[in-house]
């Protein structure tokens, strides 16, 4: 499988900061220290993480953000419209919502490598798919899980049931 480049984030008005502070407020709820800390960390750059992943990066990076405060602002960023969670296997993944393109992905289950793609294809079978139904589509979520390039040549090719 080749590598493809990353999705490019979309041109938006205001920053993922200010959308959260925009929605904290309509909450009645204030941007504190950790959560603006949290938010700038995570669209400081475009990968899928896990809350466990993001707690290791914020410690190395000798940034003070309590565990529980990092669940309760996911939730709060996924609420918020900012954030996507993925249900992957054995785990479950954010990746950014707000600014980025509709896209779809591929799962590896053998070393929960995540990749992004984009597929007018499938755009096309939603629409066509949501029309015949009556429909109003506003997304869609579409996972292939598998074995990726990498996971498969580190297979032994002796194993009766990887030839099935």
């Amino acid at each position: 499988m080749a590598e493809h480049a990353p999705l490019s984030p979309m041109l938006v008005t205001d920053s993922p900061e200010e959308k959260f502070r925009e929605f904290l407020e309509i909450r009645g709820e204030k941007l504190t220290e950790p959560r603006r800390i949290l938010i700038r960390h995570i669209f400081d750059s475009h990968k899928h993480f896990d809350a466990d992943e993001l707690v290791a990066d914020l410690r190395a990076s000798a940034r003070k953000v309590s565990r529980s405060t990092v669940y309760r602002t996911l939730r709060l960023l996924v609420e918020a419209g900012l954030l996507r969670e993925l249900r992957l296997t054995n785990r479950t993944a954010y990746e950014h919502d707000y600014g980025y393109p509709s896209h779809d992905h591929l799962h590896c289950t053998e070393c929960n490598r995540v990749v992004e793609f984009n597929n007018d294809e499938i755009r096309k079978i939603r629409e066509t798919v949501s029309l015949e139904h009556g429909f109003r589509a506003e997304g869609h979520r579409f996972m292939i899980t598998g074995i990726c390039p990498t996971c498969s040549r580190a297979r032994s090719p002796r194993r009766r049931l990887d030839l099935i």
